[in-house]
């Protein structure tokens, strides 16, 4: 089983990206029934918190970076989250990582390998 983030890559300040996380190996129950969540990790800081999204859609949160700009959603029939990156700051720059959310304590964790997001003029 696999998370494979991609649309990574080089914009200008203001621009906009979209993320997709796709998952693999995981059975549509397995993936439709967790809450999904983006991470970023610039270089030299520890990774944090971008945005989760519950399962069914229903609830997402946002980091304060993120609020008005950034917007996460979910395909469970493609069982695949994207996240919508607008108005891009130079400060955005990070790697970029979905994760599965474990339901119960104890449940294994998923990330992805990461995806490159670079923010420069």
């Amino acid at each position: 089983v696999q998370l494979v983030e991609s649309g990574g890559g080089l914009v200008q300040p203001g621009g906009s990206l979209r993320l997709s996380c796709a998952a693999s190996g995981f059975t549509f129950s397995s993936f439709s029934s967790n809450d999904m969540s983006w991470y970023r990790q610039a270089p030299g800081k520890e990774r944090e918190l971008v945005t989760t999204i519950t399962s069914g859609g229903s609830r997402i949160n946002y980091a304060d970076s993120a609020k008005g700009r950034f917007t996460i959603s979910r395909d469970n029939a493609k069982k695949t989250v994207y996240l919508q990156m607008n108005s891009l700051k130079p400060e955005d720059t990070a790697v970029y990582y979905c994760k599965r959310v474990p339901r119960r304590p104890g449940d294994p964790e998923y990330w992805g390998q990461g995806t490159q997001v670079t923010v420069s003029s």
